[in-house]
């Protein structure tokens, strides 16, 4: 009966459009007086010390630097030089655009941040250049998925904390899946493009373009170089390389590029700390959830109810992600993470999986939410840049979406995609 409580209100919040963090909290503090066993005081103490967390100040830190760095030319640059390799093709200017989304996601760890950034440069750029406004919106909303995937990775800091799992070895899980999803979208762009005529630049590689666009380019290239070589060559750990991203953005940003001038900065840290204490908040009050799952062995009863049905391992990742998929329409990306990872991961564990191959799958799963409805938080920043209606920028990415699902099929039944670098 706990167990109906705790879900049942959490779910009737949701459904009266409750910020998800206050649906968390509320939930878990009616379940606290409903039930005998568990204490307010012990629920209200778990919200601070699940916030007290040396791994979790990586977050604001990377929410910080993609600021910074969407605001500091990073897009544009990124963006040129991707152009001046595939900008000729058919469909170059739609390819260009996810190998930006896929360089910024290694900058930003978020999939929003992505969308906003490079959204911003390039839906008007696509459109100028004859492209569908809605076609051009979904290729960023669909690319800017990635954010999460291709580390640095929030939600993989968070699963990493909840499952207790190396952050480093799920960075390194990310980038082959990160990679092979944005191979997906450009090979979908180009057919697309084919059949809709969306021809390229006409202009000739020159290799003097390219090393001009490279050169312009080349401090925003060194960011995931030195965050990720930093990470994995055991100079930094993940919260020492956030906050060495910070500086190194904010230089690049103001004394390199000149985009950014001091008199912006309290903005910028203003809006990174507003995105910031959002992401704790849910931390702290899907940590109070958490431990009513755990006192009331939900987990396990999970477990077992899964294991009931079949303990063939594909099986019961296909009701997994079936699963993850539907709650990815309701709960953000980050609360989802917290909530579910210790509900499924002994799930996981039971039939065998690799537990940073499961993390991969439960954060690739969870980044098609950002483009289904009725949360879709991409949808509704692209719909804000290319100021389509809800209904019809969720049609355009309708094709995206399976394209999503065959690349989550794809690094869900070939392991060797997510540990070949560990």
């Amino acid at each position: 009966m706990t167990s109906f409580v705790l879900f049942g209100t959490f779910f009737l919040f949701m459904l009266l459009s409750v910020p998800i963090a206050i649906s968390l909290g509320l939930a878990g503090l009616i379940t606290a007086v409903y039930s005998p066993n568990i204490s307010i005081t012990f629920l209200a103490q778990g919200f601070v010390t699940s916030t007290d967390n040396f791994a979790l100040m990586a977050i604001p830190f990377f929410i910080l630097a993609g600021e910074i760095m969407g605001k500091g030319g990073i897009s544009a640059r990124l963006f040129n030089l991707a152009n001046i390799f595939v900008g000729r093709y058919t469909g170059g200017f739609a390819i260009a655009a996810v190998i930006t989304c896929m360089f910024f996601a290694a900058i930003s760890g978020s999939g929003p941040a992505t969308v906003a950034a490079v959204g911003g440069i390039m839906i008007p750029a696509m459109v100028a250049q004859g492209y569908d406004r809605k076609f051009a919106t979904a290729v960023i909303v669909t690319a800017g998925s990635m954010g999460i995937i291709i580390p640095p990775s929030i939600p993989m800091v968070l699963y990493g904390i909840s499952g207790n799992q190396s952050i480093g070895d799920l960075f390194l899980g990310g980038i082959i899946p990160g990679v092979l999803i944005g191979i997906c979208l450009m090979i979908w762009c180009y057919f697309y493009s084919k059949k809709k005529g969306y021809s390229g630049t006409q202009e000739s590689f020159s290799f003097k373009k390219m090393l001009i666009a490279l050169n312009q380019a080349k401090w925003s290239l060194l960011v995931p170089i030195i965050i990720l070589g930093g990470i994995y060559g055991g100079i930094f750990t993940p919260t020492e390389a956030a906050v060495f991203g910070v500086v190194y953005a904010a230089f690049v940003s103001i004394f390199l590029h000149k985009e950014i001038k001091f008199s912006q900065f309290p903005k910028i840290i203003a809006e990174a700390a507003i995105s910031s204490v959002a992401i704790l908040i849910i931390i702290g009050t899907a940590n109070a959830f958490g431990t009513i799952l755990t006192m009331e062995k939900i987990p396990q009863a999970v477990a077992e109810s899964f294991l009931s049905v079949s303990e063939n391992s594909i099986v019961i990742i296909l009701i997994i992600i079936l699963l993850l998929l539907i709650i990815g329409c309701f709960i953000d990306t980050s609360a989802a993470v917290i909530i579910f990872t210790p509900i499924l991961f002994p799930v996981a564990s039971q039939v065998g999986l690799d537990p940073i191959h499961f993390g991969i799958i439960m954060i690739v799963t969870l980044s098609i939410g950002f483009i289904t409805p009725p949360l879709g938080v991409n949808l509704f920043v692209g719909s804000g840049i290319s100021g389509l209606s809800m209904p019809t920028l969720v049609r355009a990415v309708v094709p995206f979406f399976f394209i999503m699902l065959v690349s989550l099929a794809i690094i869900a039944v070939i392991p060797k995609l997510t540990l070949l670098l560990l």
